[in-house]
């Protein structure tokens, strides 16, 4: 198992979401498939990143609602972002 290290950004993203507890629901469900190292469904369109992120992971938790994670070779998961495309990627 792997723990999961929140940044300080993932944090202050954190704190928009968590008012609504069917997006949470959502994440914490993908977040303990990452906790177990278990594979991220296929309908959560699981992938790689480049640019700012290149090494960096990526999937939809619903709709327009990201997780962006790092996954280095080590027993820590680190969750960097949570948001929309339009505010991770602007």
């Amino acid at each position: 198992m792997k723990k999961l290290k929140p940044t300080s950004q993932y944090k202050k993203d954190y704190k928009r979401f968590r008012n609504n507890p069917r997006k949470l629901k959502k994440l914490f469900d993908i977040l303990e498939l990452l906790h177990q190292e278990k594979p991220i469904p296929k309908e959560n369109r699981p992938h790689p990143l480049t640019g700012n992120y290149a090494g960096h992971m990526e999937c939809h938790i619903e709709g327009d609602f990201l997780l962006i994670w790092f996954d280095p070779d080590s027993d820590v998961i680190s969750l960097v972002r949570l948001g929309s495309h339009s505010e991770l990627f602007c």
